[in-house]
Parts: C-alpha cells; sequence; structure tokens
C-alpha cells in the first residue's frame, strides 16, 4: 500500500512513518522545504514539496495514494478537505489524529471523577470546538464510501521512532523544573491525565490501517498518573529530591502560553478498550514515570 502521512517530520507523523517503512509500506510525506525533503528521503520517504495549505497537490496527491494518515493541524478543517472530496466512494482509509484533550476542562490542578470511552457524551471547551467538528466530519465521511477513523491519543511519552522531536507535555515540565530549580504543577497537581507510550501510538495507527471498520473513533490509553506524581518523578530525576510545588495557573500561563489550562491544569481520563476488543490492540511500552526516571527523559535531561 501507498500511505501519504501528514507531519511525517514530526514526532507523531514521524514515528508512524517510520513504522510504515519497517513494515513495507511505501510512504509520502510532505516537506515545507528543501531541509525537510532531504530528511524524508534520507529516511526512505518520499517527500511531496509543499504546504497543507496546498488545496490542489492535496487532492492530486490523494488520487495517488492508498490511504492517508493525519498527523499535522488537528485543528485545521482545510487539511481533511481534500482527502475525503477525493476518497468519496473509495473505500480508502483515511485516519485523523484528534486527542484526549477534546474531553478536558479548566481544572486548575484539581481532581475531577469522570472517565471518557468513545460513546461518551461531552461538551468541549471553546478552543477544541474545532477539533470535535473535524472529528466528527471524519466520522460522517463513513457515509460516503471512505474507511475513515479518529483516534485520539491521551498524553504521549518516550523516544519518537527515527526522529529527533519528541512529545509536549513531559519535556515542558522538565525543561521548566531545570530552568528554576523547582519541579512545579498546576494548582495542586491532583488534575489526572491518562497516557500511552509512543511506540504503542503507533502500533495502534498500523492497526487502524489495517483493520478499523469504517467511521471508527479510538481513544489510546495505557495507564493513567496525576500531575503531581509525574513531576514528582521529574523532580526525582532531576536531583530534586522528589519535591514538588503549585504553580498558579496565572503563573503557568506566562511561561506556558493559555494552553496551559487544558494541556497542563485539566483531567483528561479516557479508556481505550474499544481498541483492545475491536482492533487487537494490545500496548507494552514502558510506564511513564520508568522513562521520566530511568528512561528516554533521563538520557536527554538527566543531570
Amino acid at each position: 500500500m501507498k500511505i501519504f502521512v501528514t507531519g511525517a517530520t514530526g514526532y507523531i507523523g514521524g514515528s508512524i512513518a517510520t513504522r510504515l517503512l519497517a513494515e513495507g509500506y511505501e510512504v509520502l510525506g510532505l516537506a515545507r522545504s528543501d531541509a525537510a525533503a532531504e530528511s524524508l528521503r534520507q529516511r526512505g520517504i518520499t517527500p511531496v514539496a509543499g504546504t497543507l495549505n496546498d488545496y490542489g497537490l492535496l487532492k492530486q496527491v490523494a488520487r495517488t495514494v492508498d490511504g492517508v494518515v493525519n498527523a499535522a493541524q488537528a485543528d485545521n478543517p482545510f487539511v481533511v478537505l481534500p482527502f475525503l472530496e477525493e476518497f468519496r466512494g473509495s473505500g480508502k482509509v483515511f485516519i485523523q489524529t484528534s486527542g484526549s484533550s477534546v474531553v478536558s476542562t479548566y481544572d486548575k490542578g484539581e481532581f475531577v471523577d469522570r472517565v471518557f470511552t468513545e460513546d461518551t457524551p461531552f461538551t468541549p471547551m471553546p478552543e477544541k470546538a474545532t477539533r470535535v467538528a473535524i472529528d466528527e466530519q471524519v466520522l460522517r465521511a463513513a457515509l460516503d464510501g471512505i474507511r475513515s477513523v479518529v483516534i485520539r491519543p491521551s498524553l504521549i511519552y518516550g523516544r519518537g521512532i527515527g526522529v529527533n522531536s519528541s512529545s509536549v507535555q513531559i519535556p515542558k515540565l522538565i525543561e521548566q523544573a531545570k530552568k528554576t530549580g523547582v519541579a512545579r504543577h498546576i494548582g495542586r497537581g491532583l488534575n489526572v491525565w491518562s497516557h500511552v507510550h509512543i511506540t504503542d501510538v503507533v502500533d495502534l495507527y498500523l492497526l487502524a490501517l489495517q483493520r478499523a471498520p469504517a467511521g471508527s473513533l479510538f481513544y489510546v490509553e495505557n495507564g493513567e498518573a496525576s500531575m503531581k506524581t509525574a513531576v514528582e518523578a521529574i523532580s526525582r530525576m532531576l536531583g530534586l529530591g522528589g519535591s514538588t510545588a503549585e504553580w498558579p495557573i496565572e503563573e503557568a500561563v506566562e511561561f506556558l502560553g493559555p494552553g496551559a489550562h487544558l494541556t497542563f491544569g485539566s483531567n483528561s481520563r479516557v479508556k481505550a478498550d474499544k481498541a483492545r476488543k475491536v482492533l487487537g490492540w494490545e500496548p507494552k511500552g514502558p510506564s511513564l514515570l520508568h522513562e521520566i526516571e530511568h528512561g528516554t527523559y533521563k538520557e536527554i535531561y538527566g543531570p
């Protein structure tokens, strides 16, 4: 199969593209610069020169491939549009990368006892409303003869596969602790996020390409932890003795930007039972705390 991957130079898309190559797929990736094109070429990925705004180019690519994995700009409806138009009636697969942050609310580091499955109704916060609308558009495309799939990973951690880029949340918290000498969590840090190792995420994408029914939605997780627990592990890894400090949301926003509310101060608890049952997904990656204290993050950021 020939698969086009958006975000093939990034953390999620790059890891998926690398694994697809190893499994014998022909992979195309979007390249916004000559340097990006050369990087893709060296990895065995066929570069497509252009950007996610090149509507005509994306429609042209769609005609030449068997499927698309969109792992870039989950909040941009015009990225999915050309593929859904060209794939109509073809039975081709289109996988949209979303995220479990769509179910998050402004919790300021407090625990909220709610856990979501694919069937749990919710109203997204304003900044996630467009993403949810795009997810629903992709799912409805199954009615147009497209094998459309939406995947919502939770907090992803671990070293990228074949790429140098990494996840967002854990590195940001580590960088803050290294810069200030104090490991911080928003508020009391009691808010809980489900999480999953990057290798397990990639496994699920491959299974979805191979066997996901049209119109499928999957959450992705293999455990959960409070932000305080994660930050305590960061503190131990950096030699700070496991001590942490509360971080008022006002100060956190200054350092992390407005995304701090949902990315670091919210609860995002989901269950991936559907992926296990429907796709036969069996996550095996190391735990989040192990990766922080003894694995990837220790190797990259440790003293």
